[in-house]
């Protein structure tokens, strides 16, 4: 029995990945096809509609609007409304989270100089991420001058601190981000962390 059981769960963690990947990637396929695909099917005849159509047109559209940010008037435009959108507030808090977090992921190894990974030590070692190093526009007091303010990711939960740590008790790891971000949020068990 207890060798069924092993057997069953190395089954579950190596099926369980590739399950929760393929799900995620199928819910964002659905979700674009039923939204785009509702407003196709009341623009256009049957005949014209097609199964897919509405994913299709969800790739194109994000492409076309990455295109169009290329654009000094795209951006200027867009940055107007971002104002506008800023000025709700809970939405300010959902919104500036989500697109801070959007850019940190968009930014290749190269552009990351905020995501250096990061050990804190004080009497134990936490791994984390730098995320900030002036803080002028901060109230003072918060930060002092010789600080970094570091993200600190929680094992098996979306979600972390933010710490302000003196520059003495921060020392740079060789990791890349999602490497590091993989090994804290499996507490240590992932068995690619090490930087692949």
């Amino acid at each position: 029995m207890k060798r069924l059981t092993t057997t069953f769960l190395r089954g579950l963690v190596t099926l369980l990945p590739i399950a929760i990947t393929l799900y995620v990637l199928v819910w964002l396929a659905t979700t674009s096809e039923t939204l785009l695909g509702k407003l196709f099917r009341l623009l256009l005849p049957d005949s014209l509609y097609h199964p897919g159509l509405g994913l299709v047109a969800g790739l194109l559209l994000v492409l076309a609007v990455g295109l169009l940010m290329e654009l000094y008037i795209a951006r200027r435009l867009w940055a107007q409304i971002e104002k506008l959108v800023l000025r709700i507030p809970a939405v300010k808090t959902l919104y500036g989270a989500a697109k801070d977090f959007g850019a940190f992921l968009s930014q290749s190894s190269a552009q990351r100089t905020r995501g250096q990974v990061v050990k804190v030590a004080q009497g134990m070692h936490v791994i984390g991420s730098v995320t900030r190093e002036d803080f002028r526009d901060f109230p003072a007091g918060l930060a002092g001058e010789d600080s970094f303010a570091v993200y600190l990711p929680m094992s098996y939960q979306l979600g972390g601190y933010t710490v302000f740590v003196a520059r003495a008790l921060v020392e740079p790891v060789e990791m890349e981000v999602e490497a590091a971000l993989r090994l804290a949020v499996t507490a240590g068990m992932s068995t690619h962390s090490a930087g692949e």
